[in-house]
């Protein structure tokens, strides 16, 4: 007999497959650098090719503007207080109509979960009102409430409540049987059971409907402020926007949508912000290095 059939044969260890990298690593070195640097980087290259295209393009300074003479009116507009009133006025209607909807949603979320009642008339009211586009009610706004800032408030309170009412409820109805569960078993009910259980488990549903009712609001007092003109003593940046157009004043107009794209930079950066401290730290969503 040979030596091979004398000895037991040795198991084989299985062979491993090379794990795949992820596909954010595939484009390596740009994915090796952090996030903010990739970010500033493609933001410095858009501007120059806005400068690129204001200067070579040939198009006439009459209807755009590079991004050195909106520097300049941005620089003017800030000094003179123009953009910096016109902006707080922005903000301060928007924070209002924010958390009217915001409460509003709290409510009736809150009615959707304890009564079939509720849940039918919110599932009902919000598939008809959310794809109205809020400044179509402007109208009936101002019809309402005068030409004041009751009438800005109210359709940005509008465009607000319903995103985020559906993202929230949503969150509310995809709460795992086994949390609803563990929470009954330990007695609670009723609106207990909404705010302990419910409501935490729908954090990430809440934070994505508060982005997505932020930007609808934005946009509508935005788009308000440019057919409604001023309220009141001041305008806000819609108004400031328009009144420059009115006036030809290109690089203020670019100034304008400029304040408009850096706020809108800042409340993601905001956003990010909460979503690590809240729903990346309990492990409820994956989050992405800096």
């Amino acid at each position: 007999m040979t030596a091979s059939t004398n000895s037991r044969a040795e198991p084989t260890a299985p062979i491993e497959a090379a794990p795949r990298r992820p596909v954010a690593e595939r484009g390596r070195p740009w994915s090796r650098l952090p996030t903010w640097l990739r970010r500033t980087i493609v933001f410095a290259a858009l501007i120059g090719l806005w400068q690129l295209y204001a200067s070579r393009s040939g198009v006439s300074s009459f209807v755009f503007a590079g991004p050195w003479d909106v520097a300049q009116a941005l620089a003017e507009g800030v000094a003179g207080g123009e953009i910096v009133t016109s902006t707080l006025t922005t903000l301060r209607m928007l924070g209002t109509g924010m958390a009217i909807g915001i409460a509003l949603t709290v409510v009736l979320t809150a009615l959707a979960v304890a009564t079939t009642l509720g849940d039918d008339v919110l599932t009902l009211v919000s598939s008809m009102i959310n794809p109205l586009p809020s400044v179509a009610i402007l109208p009936l706004a101002m019809l309402w409430f005068g030409l004041t800032d009751t009438a800005l408030i109210f359709v940005t309170a509008n465009a607000v409540l319903w995103p985020m009412t559906v993202s929230v409820g949503m969150g509310l109805r995809t709460t795992p049987a086994t949390l609803v569960m563990v929470g009954r078993n330990l007695g609670l009910s009723g609106w207990r059971l909404t705010r302990d259980v419910l409501m935490p488990a729908a954090l990430p549903h809440a934070i994505a409907g508060l982005k997505t009712g932020w930007a609808f609001g934005w946009r509508t007092i935005i788009a308000a402020e440019l057919v409604f003109g001023a309220a009141g003593a001041n305008g806000g940046l819609g108004f400031f926007i328009n009144n420059a157009r009115y006036y030809a004043l290109i690089p203020d107009v670019f100034a304008g949508l400029v304040v408009i794209a850096l706020i809108g930079i800042a409340l993601d950066l905001i956003f990010a912000l909460i979503e690590r401290r809240t729903v990346v730290r309990w492990g409820m969503k994956e989050g992405t290095t800096a």
